[in-house]
Order: C-alpha cells, then structure tokens, then sequence
C-alpha cells in the first residue's frame, strides 16, 4: 500500500485514492465499504473513521447514483458519488437490496 492508495475496511484489498468521476475517493470500488473520513464531501474533518457499511443506492434528480452508507461506529448516514470503476454486480445488488431496519433511527436523518 502507497500514500496514493488506502486498504479497505471490508475485503482488504489495497484501491487507489484517484477513481474516475470523483475527486474524493472513500470507498472501495469492489465491496462499496468505505470509512467515516468527510463532515461535507472531501474535507477529512470527521473524527470518527469509523467503518461505513453500505445501505442502499439513492438517484439523484439528474439521474446520478450515490451509494448511501452508514456508520456502524457513530450511526451516521452519508451519500456518496459512485465512481467510474466502482463494481456494476455489487452497485446493482445494493439496489436491490430491501433496505434495513437502522436500531438508531438514522434514516429519519437523511
């Protein structure tokens, strides 16, 4: 792993910071996890970093899919870009996932 890379939370493997159709990487294109890093999108300042397990997909008013996760740490829910080589077999899967019932009632946050 290099200072252009991060390991995955979920399956481990090393994914590079730079990904197509985004500029601020925080998930892993192959299992969609991701870490609790962003207040706003991009600017690192959360201090959780803890594990965000992802929920489902939203779409945008302009047809954009955003993945939203939660943290399993704090019960924060975020929306996040999919990028250019995120999985299509994983991003279709989560949307067709039924959405799970949050203990912390997050979802009415969102």
């Amino acid at each position: 792993m290099t200072s252009d890379s991060f390991r995955c939370a979920g399956c481990r493997l090393d994914v590079p910071l730079a990904a197509p159709g985004t500029a601020h990487r925080n998930h892993c294109p192959t299992c969609l996890t991701s870490r609790h890093l962003d207040v706003r999108p991009g600017d690192r300042r959360a201090d959780c970093g803890g594990r965000m397990t992802p929920l489902t997909i939203s779409v945008r008013s302009d047809g954009e899919w955003q993945i939203i996760h939660h943290c399993l740490s704090c019960g924060t829910l975020s929306a996040n870009r999919i990028a250019g080589d995120d999985n299509a077999l994983s991003l279709l899967r989560l949307a067709v996932r039924p959405l799970p019932a949050l203990r912390t009632g997050a979802l009415l946050a969102l």
